[in-house]
């Protein structure tokens, strides 16, 4: 697809003005309707202004591509407007817009607004071609210009051979977006090698994939490489090699120079254990909060899948088994027919992955591929695994026994430190792999292939191990101790209220962690004590059998409530939120109703200062309304599918709403509008 296909004359403007940047892009989308695609007006303008909430589409130079891909849009399209006045869009380099392109794109998965936006990117980076759109004098003109810019430019691609020559200069482009920035560097970097006669290569590595990758061949031969991204980068294949290290943004604004100096091999040279930064460059990579987030955000990232796959099979698991009448199963319920045992395990296995997924690619993202293996281990362990579960007779050591049979394993057992140990994990992870690169740094050259197959792992996933089995999770075994008896005690004083509230505010600390693990456990505990009463000849309705069975409801409605108040904050709230976060709304309501609390993980580990908070007070809120109305519970799990045994379910459910409703306005409240 062209970009001239995508104009048409009614969505040109070519004497524009405005006095804001809001006024510019509501003109602009009214051009984008008479081009007769978008079948929801308010809902495509709505999307465009929430685009530009998360990073400026003001792109420097006098230019803007504003863009939205939403199911509002029936086909892809541009509008174009020319503003000779110029208008203030908080372009980042601060100067006013005169040329203004808006893309629409159909929510599909082909990603033609990517296309699109990339070659028109591309295009606006010749001087001359911008010079002739804002001097066009009709719109026919105006079309000309684009359309003979484009055939040459698609003439120059399918004509063009490889050279004979080697490339003299690498290079590889990257913005956190991956849309405009990462092409408009890779076309002033080839036009900088063009004019300095310096074959020139550059790889992309946009939100669309990776697009002319380099060979191995390529960057043998290479004189220097120039890496100019503001995203992470494979960059371990570069061994050796003299590597330019810098911005995005100088890869757009200074290209001649990075690449004459990348052609004379100007550059240190590359190696992955020992990366030397100038101090230009060392502040060019950001901030050391923003590089703990941009860890933090590879793991989450990462976890993602894992958590939307296996919390909605394990859903449909509870599912079957309702409808299938088995809604009564007890301790059995998800598994109670062979389909849904087998969807509940599958699920099963795809939530355990969680946390090792976040704490491997948070310590990938800290060191590269060495870490990987080291933030797994720690992941795994932070899950539930450590020495003492494989049985280990430490004990017998001598003049160790007191320390490990006291402290570590006795307060350890298989307890488990959830998503934020698996986020202390990958940190810790991650760092282990880069004191032990630095401590290595002077081996001789001869032990550089044992390196990364030998002492990082062995090293790495020991020293890992130990941190995690002798401190970390023992810490969370003593916590998790201090807290099964304080809900005793309370349980025993008969403050029900007070007994609801902490429970239901447990269970959205840590969704899945040893203090979401000590109610929940507590709650299915409550179940076996109310069993022994009746056992023992109590009835239902008596009061300490009720008890019981109003803790249970508690833990169960506080579970339900951070997925829920997460996806209804993404609808109402959604310039907190970035798109992929907006995108699993559908997923969290599904998995808030079956009583998944682990599908607000990712919002939680991304922004654990405010979401936690969140979470916690709503869930409290509604597990202190239902133990108030005296709701009960005698199902262990299931969520929406095992209401039929709770006792008072209409204020069950306006209590879970309720406290669903505190967790939205309070993410509203605390977080911030997103800029990326």
């Amino acid at each position: 697809m062209r970009v001239r296909d995508l104009l048409s004359p009614e969505s040109i403007e070519l004497k524009g003005s405005a006095k804001s940047k809001e006024e510019v892009i509501k003109k602009m989308v009214a051009l984008m309707v008479k081009r007769g695609n978008i079948k929801d007006p308010g809902k495509y303008e709505k999307g465009v202004f929430l685009r530009e909430e998360e990073s400026t589409t003001g792109i420097g130079e006098g230019i803007a591509i504003p863009h939205c891909k939403s199911d509002a849009v029936t086909a892809p399209g541009l509008a174009a407007m020319v503003l000779p006045d110029g208008v203030d869009y908080d372009s980042l380099d601060g100067e006013p817009v005169h040329l203004i392109f808006l893309i629409a794109a159909p929510d599909t998965k082909d990603n033609v607004h990517l296309e699109v936006l990339s070659r028109l990117s591309e295009l606006l980076m010749n001087p001359d071609f911008v010079s002739g759109l804002l001097n066009a004098g009709s719109k026919e003109e105006f079309l000309g210009i684009i359309s003979d810019a484009e055939s040459a430019r698609i003439d120059s691609e399918e004509n063009a051979s490889e050279p004979e020559e080697t490339y003299k200069v690498l290079a590889v482009t990257a913005c956190p977006t991956g849309i405009a920035h990462t092409y408009m560097a890779a076309e002033a970097i080839l036009k900088a090698g063009e004019k300095l006669g310096i074959p020139v290569k550059v790889e992309t590595r946009g939100s669309a994939g990776a697009k002319n990758i380099l060979t191995d061949e390529e960057i043998k031969n290479a004189a220097g490489i120039i890496v100019a991204a503001d995203a992470k980068v494979p960059v371990d294949r570069f061994e050796g090699k003299p590597v330019i290290e810098t911005s995005v943004a100088n890869g757009i604004h200074i290209p001649e120079e990075l690449v004459e100096k990348a052609s004379k091999g100007n550059a240190p040279i590359f190696h992955s254990d020992s990366k030397e930064k100038d101090d230009d460059e060392k502040e060019a990579s950001g901030s050391a909060a923003h590089q703990i987030y941009t860890h933090l955000m590879s793991g989450v990232s990462h976890m993602l899948p894992f958590v939307i796959g296996g919390g909605i099979l394990t859903a449909l698991a509870f599912l079957i088994d309702t409808l299938t009448g088995h809604g009564n199963a007890g301790s059995a319920f998800g598994s109670a027919t062979p389909v849904s045992a087998l969807l509940k395990y599958i699920g099963g296995l795809a939530m355990n992955m969680m946390v090792p997924v976040l704490a491997g690619y948070i310590a990938y993202s800290i060191a590269d591929r060495p870490g990987l293996a080291v933030g797994f281990v720690g992941g795994l362990l932070a899950s539930g695994g450590n020495a003492a579960a494989a049985g280990y007779k430490w004990k017998e050591v001598s003049g160790f026994s007191k320390f490990v049979d006291t402290f570590a394993f006795q307060h350890s057992g298989s307890t488990v430190s959830g998503f934020l140990g698996g986020i202390a994990a990958g940190f810790l992870a991650g760092f282990i792999v880069l004191m032990l690169k630095k401590a290595t740094s002077r081996f001789p050259k001869s032990l550089e292939g044992i390196k990364p197959t030998l002492i990082f792992p062995l090293c790495g996933i020991f020293i890992e191990g130990m941190l995690m089995c002798f401190i970390l999770n023992p810490v969370i075994a003593l916590i998790n101790t201090g807290l099964s008896n304080m809900l005793t005690a309370i349980s025993a004083s008969g403050m029900m209220w007070l007994m609801g509230l902490i429970l239901a505010a447990m269970m959205a600390v840590d969704m899945g962690g040893p203090v979401n693990k000590a109610a929940y456990v507590f709650g299915t505990g409550m179940l076996a004590q109310a069993q022994s009463y009746i056992d023992a000849g109590a009835k239902i309705s008596d009061p300490k059998v009720s008890a019981c069975y109003i803790a249970m409801a508690a833990v169960m409605v506080g579970g339900m409530v951070p997925p829920l108040g997460i996806a209804l904050a993404t609808i109402f709230f959604p310039n907190r939120f970035t798109e992929a976060e907006r995108d699993t709304k559908v997923s969290n309501l599904i998995m808030g109703a079956s009583f998944i609390t682990e599908g607000a993980i990712p919002f939680a580990a991304a922004d654990p200062m405010h979401v936690i908070p969140a979470t916690v007070a709503g869930a409290g809120v509604a597990g202190l309304i239902s133990a108030i109305a005296g709701c009960t519970l005698m199902a262990p799990h299931g969520g929406v599918f095992v209401f039929m045994t709770v006792g008072n379910p209409l204020m069950y459910i306006i209590a879970w709403l309720l406290g669903s409703l505190v967790t939205m306005i309070m993410l509203g409240i605390l977080k911030k509008k997103k800029v990326a």
